[in-house]
């Protein structure tokens, strides 16, 4: 067993961004067991003030490249919110179809090219171009099918342009929605040997409690919209997004942490799954049966089979999604929309979890003041406590083996860091 260890891992590769880990144990006492989080702000928040509300979604969806469809639907939904305007149906099937673009996009992107090869024992996915090459094509056809569901719906694959507060600037045509169709069907080969993959995979044995937060619906599968769930048993409107936030500073980050009832929370794709396990469609269902995953899971490295499963949910949905808007009329985009002054909030699930912009406006729908809480910024206080509890129990591992299964954690929950970084003042000593 080891009694004194240092590791200092700067930076963490196959994550978004730059963050640094830190373990320091002597005599068997853990001094130091943390994620540093070193980004500069970004100052988005500032960046918008006075900016016009239709304005606003295209700025903020610059905040990231992986997530811009959720940063978009976030900031259209705070200012729809503070206008009281209520989207048509066909404006939130296109919206729902084109947020499982994105979904599909940044899952696909993590579990095959940032966390598989760790479990085929490669420092990277250029290796497995040479070892696993059915893998890495079949990993870039799905990838390349969730880009073309954003281009068809958004107008291109990143930062959607027909996306606007009210609607759609233009609709897909229902010959475009019928090809989508066809190439999600013949997807779904794709999607089976995905599964079989990663049934072989065995995923670290590690658990800690942590809570659990995410959207809630009564209907569906919640990404777009809902109130706020917690696996302790509660619920609150979006409006009141703080009471599950609750952001406060540590020094070793210039990213906010967050905790709820819990010392911490976890948000994506194992706490939605863990909290709507129900509301999954039976071809998602089916896949949890096959890759061994039962609610509730506390094991974080779960997160990347959580996401496989949410593939396949949106895969499919997506198809459910097609055939219901090839009923609707989609002759002419609607997007009337009267600004107010007012505050409104938007809560949507990106793939890392929930996103809140919390939008005030002027009379005129001039933007006073803005905050948003990224999903990273709410997962890393639990990330740290989760290193915290993993490391005991592994210190009879080399010092390498340690530092794997370190990164691999964080890698588990997908950060993106660089979107986390919102703090405008922070004093390091």
């Amino acid at each position: 067993m080891m009694k004194d260890l240092n590791i200092s891992v700067k930076h963490l590769t196959r994550v978004e961004g730059h963050g640094n880990i830190e373990v320091d144990i002597k005599n068997g006492e853990i001094l130091k067991c943390q994620l540093d989080i070193v980004e500069a702000p970004r100052f988005f928040e500032a960046m918008v003030r006075g900016k016009s509300y239709f304005e606003v979604p295209h700025i903020t969806s610059r905040i990231c490249g992986i997530c811009s469809i959720g940063h978009t639907f976030a900031s259209i939904q705070a200012v729809e919110d503070a206008f009281d305007f209520k989207p048509d149906e066909t404006t939130m099937l296109l919206r729902k179809l084109l947020l499982h673009g994105e979904t599909l996009q940044s899952h696909t992107l993590h579990i095959y090219f940032l966390a598989a090869p760790d479990f085929l024992k490669a420092p990277s996915v250029f290796p497995l171009l040479n070892t696993h090459p059915d893998v890495v094509k079949r990993a870039l056809r799905m990838k390349w099918l969730a880009n073309y569901i954003c281009d068809k719906i958004g107008g291109r694959t990143v930062h959607p342009i027909s996306t606007r507060p009210g609607g759609f600037t233009k609709y897909p045509t229902k010959e475009s929605l019928l090809d989508l169709k066809e190439k999600l069907t013949k997807g779904i080969e794709d999607l089976n040997e995905t599964v079989k993959l990663f049934k072989t995979l065995k995923m670290p044995e590690f658990e800690r409690k942590t809570e659990f937060i995410s959207l809630k619906s009564v209907n569906e599968y919640p990404f777009y919209d809902g109130d706020l769930l917690s696996s302790e048993g509660y619920s609150v409107s979006k409006k009141e997004y703080r009471k599950v936030t609750n952001e406060f500073i540590v020094k070793h980050s210039t990213a906010k942490h967050c905790k709820a009832k819990l010392d911490s929370i976890m948000v994506g794709a194992l706490a939605r799954v863990n909290n709507n396990f129900n509301l999954l469609n039976k071809e998602a269902k089916a896949a949890a049966t096959e890759l061994n995953f039962k609610p509730i899971c506390y094991n974080p490295f779960m997160n990347n089979i959580a996401q496989l499963i949410e593939i396949v949910h949106a895969h499919y949905d997506s198809i459910r999604l097609i055939d219901l808007l090839l009923d609707c009329d989609l002759s002419t985009p609607s997007y009337d929309i009267t600004p107010k002054a007012g505050e409104g909030v938007g809560a949507v699930e990106v793939p890392r979890g929930i996103l809140y912009h919390n939008y005030i406006f002027d009379e005129k729908g001039k933007l006073v003041k803005a905050n948003c809480i990224i999903p990273t910024n709410q997962n890393l206080e639990n990330i740290d406590l989760d290193m915290k509890a993993l490391v005991p129990k592994i210190l009879d591992k080399s010092k390498e083996e340690i530092t794997l299964l370190l990164e691999m954690l964080v890698r588990a929950y997908d950060p993106c860091i660089s979107c986390s970084t919102h703090l405008l003042n922070v004093s390091f000593k």
